[in-house]
């Protein structure tokens, strides 16, 4: 009789497991009130379109307007070489994509266990604490150098740059998950005889699951804006690099072709991580409550 209620069970909770993944895609197709993004970004970009075109504002003038940027992105022939139809856009478009997503798996498996250690354990947190809070006020840049002397070629210290920025920002959040988990669930598990062990995978993990998601969402944010400064020093290739390169050669509306890819693509990113997080943690919730 056991086996046979433990099978409806591990079924059902996969049937749950599925269901919450598919509502987040439905979700993060369509949104609660699509119309006000909608509004949102036709509003940002009559703004634009305003401040440069049509009144001229004089902090502006130098800015490539709205049309002619939409002219450019959308033309075979380009006046500066990059638009929806050539093949060096997806390349940087590609090559940002892969520096970004190796970078985020460094920092993801390092943040995340470093971020569970340093909230669950006091003796790892006193002694690696003060070393973390030192070294996470560094910007980025600041790296710069140490990373051309430290890595040979133009794909490393990129990819150290992106990894230290996006660490701490992962690592800070699942520290303050595991500090939000109420003292009393963890003295409950123990009374009822869970290890330590038991302790951290059943309880801590799943208590610290939103913040570990917000610094998730966070660390691919500063991910992106980290491969900016990367790019810009190391990367030969990818937005960043096309960024630098278009203000060097007074190529305005490349310039800001690039800047609103990296937009477009670093919010798709944000969203599927928060997607994955918002379906996991309904799967949780549906978990406990059977």
């Amino acid at each position: 009789m056991h086996g046979e209620s433990a099978a409806p069970a591990i079924g059902l909770g996969w049937k749950h497991r599925f269901d919450a993944i598919g509502t987040g895609c439905l979700h993060f197709v369509s949104g609660p009130k699509p119309y006000l993004m909608l509004i949102g970004f036709g509003l940002t970009l009559a703004l634009w379109h305003f401040s440069v075109d049509v009144w001229r504002l004089p902090r502006f003038k130098e800015m490539p307007g709205f049309t002619e940027v939409v002219h450019e992105w959308a033309s075979a022939h380009p006046a500066f070489g990059i638009s929806l139809f050539t093949a060096d856009y997806y390349r940087d478009i590609w090559v940002s994509c892969r520096r970004v997503a190796i970078s985020f798996f460094v920092a993801s498996s390092l943040g995340i266990p470093l971020g569970l250690m340093l909230g669950w354990s006091r003796k790892f947190r006193g002694y690696v604490f003060a070393v973390f809070e030192l070294l996470r006020p560094i910007p980025v840049i600041a790296w710069v150098p140490l990373a051309i002397l430290m890595f040979t070629g133009q794909e490393s210290p990129v990819i150290f740059l992106v990894s230290m920025a996006s660490l701490f920002a992962t690592a800070l959040n699942t520290k303050l998950g595991v500090e939000s988990v109420d003292e009393s669930c963890v003295r409950a598990a123990q009374c009822l005889g869970a290890s330590r062990h038991q302790v951290l995978w059943h309880v801590i993990i799943p208590g610290a699951l939103p913040y570990l998601f917000t610094g998730l969402q966070i660390g691919v944010g500063v991910a992106w804006f980290s491969l900016v400064v990367g790019e810009m020093v190391s990367g030969q290739f990818g937005l960043g690099y096309r960024i630098n390169a278009a203000y060097t050669t007074v190529a305005y509306p490349t310039m800001a072709i690039s800047m609103i890819t990296l937009g477009l693509v670093g919010y798709v990113s944000s969203a599927l991580i928060r997607m994955l997080g918002n379906a996991l943690m309904r799967w949780r919730t549906s978990e406990l409550a059977l």
